[in-house]
């Protein structure tokens, strides 16, 4: 194997004993060295040019030296080239390298992979979700007239912005360019027939998102997904989404709170989209940005008890339990208690205020993908807001069906 390391003295010795001598043998004993560490030397030589022929180009080794009838010919080959540049959102996986009999490398090749997703890499891509807007939100004006004694919640009920359907095998189109239409343009719809009040609170339900990696699966379990777009881009619409609901709400009411929980889908947007939210509005006073990471969110308003799980870790059934033991100050002094869950995609109640605590699952908005849509699954699909009054609880709710996809025609 030639030797790198070789110094240019030993190297020129060697091929001038070769040429004295006439063999590596005859060199090897005239130098007083192993036979094999005159062939190395050799070997040194002629990739070095120092064999006696010509000079090896600039930037070009020698490869192979062959003597026949017609004399020497001699090959030489570019020499390595510079620092490999791993593409963006990839990491190196692996290195596979292709070496000739003597050891020498001849290819090589450098393999990667989409790197995995990290939580600064959702606050960048959701940087870029609002490019053309300014560089946060400027503050709004409060309405002229609200009732402070009413509060209403707007939950983002799986979303799952960038799941893809197709009406042939999934009931219906769905693609991220109608997420952002039709989702935005229905929350807006829903606060806007809100009764102005003192409090608005946006609260993500978890599955913001489809997927949250580059390889459309789902974090746990692996389970393949149909999805519309990268991952930036869906990561960028989501926000967009949740940004419009958000200012929509700030229109309507004196004051929003936005807590986005974490679902099976959106482990990491979910931390994302949060701190992007905070920075988003660092300057609008009338927005309270809640980063808690927990899988819980609670709140108190007046004589009502709010809680809310997206409902992978936990059954909606056993949150009314959960609220007890987690905020009992809170329980003690109210009178009227809700439970908001999700992940199940229909509506459904569990609990009945005979027990203390009414626990509600919301319709997502968005179709079924083909999985669940071959494997039977029957939910209708909306979005919604509901009204609550500090003293006596749930006053009344306004909901918007989502029915376009189901009356397109298959393309």
């Amino acid at each position: 194997m030639a030797n790198p390391h070789l110094s240019d003295e030993l190297a020129r010795a060697a091929a001038d004993l070769f040429r004295a001598h006439g063999s590596a043998n005859a060199a090897a004993r005239a130098a007083g060295v192993a036979r094999s560490t005159m062939q190395s030397r050799l070997r040194t030589a002629a990739r070095r040019g120092l064999m006696g022929y010509a000079p090896v180009l600039p930037g070009f080794e020698v490869t192979s030296v062959t003597t026949g009838p017609r004399g020497t010919s001699i090959t030489q080959r570019p020499e390595a080239g510079g620092q490999f540049d791993v593409p963006d959102g990839h990491t190196v996986k692996g290195v596979s390298a292709l070496v000739d009999p003597e050891g020498r490398e001849r290819l090589k090749w450098i393999k990667t992979r989409e790197g995995d997703v990290s939580v600064q890499s959702v606050i960048e891509w959701a940087k870029e979700s609002m490019i053309g807007y300014e560089p946060h939100a400027a503050p709004a004006p409060a309405p002229e007239h609200f009732a402070g004694h009413l509060l209403t919640l707007v939950p983002l009920a799986d979303l799952h912005v960038g799941l893809y359907a197709w009406k042939r095998d999934a009931g219906a189109n769905w693609d991220l360019k109608k997420a952002e239409a039709d989702i935005g343009g229905a929350l807006e719809d829903v606060v806007r027939r809100t009764p102005p009040g003192g409090e608005a609170i946006v609260l993500g339900g978890g599955d913001l998102i489809h997927s949250d990696n580059n390889d459309n699966t789902t974090a746990k379990s692996g389970n393949a997904l149909q999805v519309d777009g990268r991952y930036q881009k869906i990561v960028m619409v989501a926000n967009r989404i949740v940004v419009r609901t958000a200012d929509a709400c700030l229109r309507r009411h004196q004051h929003v709170t936005i807590r986005i929980l974490p679902g099976n889908h959106d482990e990491h947007a979910a931390i994302g989209v949060a701190y992007f939210l905070l920075a988003w509005y660092r300057h609008e006073p009338r927005v309270t940005v809640d980063v808690d990471p927990g899988l819980f969110w609670w709140f108190r308003f007046g004589a009502v008890l709010l809680g809310a799980t997206h409902g992978h870790t936990v059954k909606i059934d056993k949150m009314p339990s959960i609220m007890a033991h987690r905020r009992p100050a809170d329980w003690g002094a109210t009178t009227h208690r809700y439970v908001h869950g999700f992940h199940l995609h229909h509506s459904a109640k569990f609990a009945t205020e005979g027990e203390g605590v009414i626990s509600e699952i919301h319709q997502a908005p968005v179709p079924q993908d083909a999985w669940h849509y071959g494997a039977g699954f029957l939910s209708g699909r909306s979005v919604q807001a509901i009204t609550y009054h500090h003293q006596h609880g749930e006053i009344g709710r306004v909901r918007v069906a989502m029915l376009d996809a189901a009356e397109e025609p298959a393309t």
